[in-house]
């Protein structure tokens, strides 16, 4: 362990071994301090940032029914929705007023609309409103690319023609096709969920990141996870941030038992000291509340993420955590560190 500790204190890259190591024999305090330890080296400015923007879920309807979402509905179903595009501009507008610059804009897997349709809704978008959509995780991607018969390529290059600016890192779930299997198996595998990402890369588009741990998977499988990650890191360069965030069991049909504050701020230091490629990890108070979003600055978090003016997934599971703009801010002043409002792309912007 000590020998551990002196090289990622060193700045050297940890391996398989040692992150296997930390995971199972270090103790959470020294997790943290280590973790710390990096994001202070990536940040050394004392400054914690976060973005105001608006998760839009253009619909709810979705064919690949994972066994861990609670937010989708089946096409029959009189819960379903399609989000009219009189609705989806007055969610922007709002965005806009309350200071935002982005949305969040992803959606199930619908069997009746066309990649034109999402090529309309992309460009109706940018005619009306200066705004940048970070949409379509990889799962909608290669959906598209099926019922399109288009290659992955030429889809993400018309979704960004039409105004696609980034890409959200959702769907990934624990990027093991073991794991995928038992709980989502209609949806995209590991390797084409890599492919959509670093394709992204190639064409230009930064991307996100995650990781929903904490249901069936193993830790060597979600090591597994974060070394994919890195290792697509280090060929593009293309990902802004890696935000881990705990399983939801709540209303799913995915049995298990909620993730303890100690095991989420255990998994977001084994991220930041694994991914030291990866410039900034995101804490998850969406799932955490304040308090453990708080802490999660000293294990390797330096972003708070967004302040979610609106968020249908997880509320779906049962959990309605809040925070507004100045709460946020707050957070990250009473833990010490300066507050910025970011882009996606991290650029500070006020």
């Amino acid at each position: 362990m000590k020998k551990i500790t002196k090289k990622i204190i060193a700045g050297e890259r940890v391996g398989w071994d040692d992150a296997l190591t930390l995971y199972k024999e270090a103790d959470i305090l020294t997790l943290g301090v280590l973790a710390h330890h990096i994001k202070t080296r990536l940040h050394p400015e004392n400054i914690i940032t976060y973005v105001v923007d608006r998760n839009i879920n253009y619909t709810n309807i979705c064919i690949s029914k994972c066994r861990f979402c609670a937010f989708h509905r089946d096409p029959d179903s009189p819960e379903g929705y399609v989000l009219d595009s009189k609705t989806l501009y007055k969610k922007i507008e709002e965005t806009l007023s309350l200071g935002g610059r982005q949305i969040l804009l992803q959606g199930g897997l619908h069997p009746d609309l066309s990649l034109e349709y999402y090529e309309e809704m992309l460009a109706g978008i940018k005619k009306n409103y200066p705004i940048w959509i970070h949409g379509f995780s990889p799962p909608e991607v290669v959906y598209l690319s099926n019922i399109s018969g288009l290659n992955i390529k030429e889809v993400l290059s018309r979704l960004i023609r039409a105004g696609l600016d980034s890409i959200p890192g959702g769907g990934a779930e624990i990027l093991v096709d073991r794991v995928r299997e038992k709980v989502s198996p209609n949806k995209c595998g590991a390797a084409q969920w890599l492919e959509v990402m670093k394709t992204a890369h190639e064409l230009g588009l930064k991307t996100t990141a995650t990781m929903m741990f904490g249901h069936i998977e193993t830790i060597e499988e979600r090591l597994e996870h974060l070394f994919k990650i890195r290792d697509l890191q280090d060929e593009t360069s293309g990902f802004t941030a890696f935000i881990p965030w705990p399983f939801q069991p709540g209303n799913t049909n995915l049995p298990s038992s909620k993730t303890t504050g100690v095991e989420y701020l255990k998994t977001l230091s084994i991220s930041r000291i694994v991914l030291d490629n990866v410039p900034n990890i995101q804490a998850s108070w969406v799932t955490q509340g304040a308090k453990v979003a708080q802490v999660s600055l000293a294990f390797g978090a330096n972003d708070m993420g967004s302040t979610m003016i609106e968020e249908n997934v997880v509320a779906a599971a049962g959990v309605s955590f809040r925070l507004s703009e100045k709460e946020i801010i707050r957070i990250i002043e009473d833990a010490g560190y300066k507050a910025a409002r970011r882009n996606m792309r991290y650029d500070i912007v006020g």
